[in-house]
């Protein structure tokens, strides 16, 4: 059975809740989406137990630094997705699209590599398992919409704002 350790962070629109595999920040999500964690997880890990750490790390100070508006601050951050290739692929592609700035789901599939896959490219970006690090909520309409995020629409205006990447 995999031990993952968890942790909170209080950020200004909810707490995030933070699973780390030893070192390896595995899951980062909003607390409110435990059924959503346990489907990510269970297909990655099969039988997991939650041990939870109540210390600052590392993560805590880039969150922090994050909501404060300032530039990326997620980088050296050792994260371990799971998934598919063309998951994998997806992820990375989201890990380039640059604060303050959007990209729609047909760009998205075909910066992944295959850019047909528009619906697995959009099952791909709803399956991420680490928000805001790998950000998913950068992902809009073609038409400039706010379509679903698992944090909420409102979670996504609120990061997107915060980014300068909407007004």
């Amino acid at each position: 059975m995999k031990i993952l350790t968890s942790t909170n962070y209080q950020s200004p629109v909810g707490d995030i809740e933070i699973l780390l595999d030893e070192e390896t920040l595995v899951y980062l999500d909003f607390a409110q989406n435990s059924e959503r964690r346990e489907k990510l997880l269970s297909r990655r890990f099969g039988r997991f137990l939650i041990q939870k750490l109540d210390s600052n790390l590392p993560i805590h100070q880039m969150l922090d630094r994050y909501f404060s508006g300032q530039p990326e601050t997620f980088e050296g951050l050792t994260v371990s997705t799971g998934g598919t290739e063309f998951q994998r692929a997806v992820w990375q592609e989201l890990r380039n699209i640059k604060r303050g700035h959007t990209m729609d789901y047909a760009s998205l599939a075909a910066k992944a590599g295959n850019a047909k896959a528009v619906r697995a490219a959009a099952s791909s970006n709803a399956r991420n398992p680490i928000s805001i690090v790998i950000p998913c909520h950068r992902v809009i309409g073609k038409d400039g919409s706010m379509r679903g995020y698992a944090g909420g629409v409102d979670r996504k205006r609120f990061l997107l704002t915060l980014e300068g990447a909407i007004s």
